[in-house]
């Protein structure tokens, strides 16, 4: 089993080092609640992803496919209004990877940074530019977003 351990944190925007080579993202579920199904299409590449349900707020299963970009985006069709837009930028800080979502449409204002870790208590630096931590609030999950919009809290 895949185990995804992921702390997710809001950001300072004026802190931000300079955004480089930004990955477009679309994103739908197939099925929102968890165990949660999504198809991602960036460019040109797809995936399909299977996320079981958190055994903590940081923990959880995760499984995912690369699968034909053509058959992401005939699956993207058919998630109609349960997609989610962003970009999507990586930056390396101290020897972790972060990855920093910048959302788009109905999420627009958005910005969360993520970390994904090797075991829960793996210490990490945290970056300048990130605030607070939002790891145990369940509406900054991309899940939630495409129900319950940024825009309209």
């Amino acid at each position: 089993m895949a185990l995804e351990i992921e702390r997710k944190f809001l950001v300072d925007m004026s802190k931000l080092p300079n955004l480089v080579d930004g990955i477009k993202i679309r994103q739908g579920y197939l099925l929102a609640h968890s165990p949660s199904i999504r198809v991602r299409v960036t460019t040109n590449k797809a995936y399909l992803t299977i996320k079981g349900k958190p055994t903590n707020n940081i923990s959880r299963s995760e499984f995912e496919y690369e699968i034909p970009l053509q058959d992401g985006i005939e699956l993207l069709k058919e998630c109609k209004e349960l997609i989610v837009s962003k970009t999507r930028y990586e930056i390396m800080h101290e020897n972790h990877l972060w990855e920093l979502d910048i959302f788009e449409e109905e999420n627009k204002g958005l910005i969360v940074a993520e970390i994904e870790l090797t075991s829960e208590d793996e210490p990490f630096a945290l970056p300048s530019w990130v605030t607070s931590e939002v790891s145990d609030d369940m509406r900054y999950t991309n899940a939630n977003l495409i129900s319950h919009p940024y825009s309209k809290w």
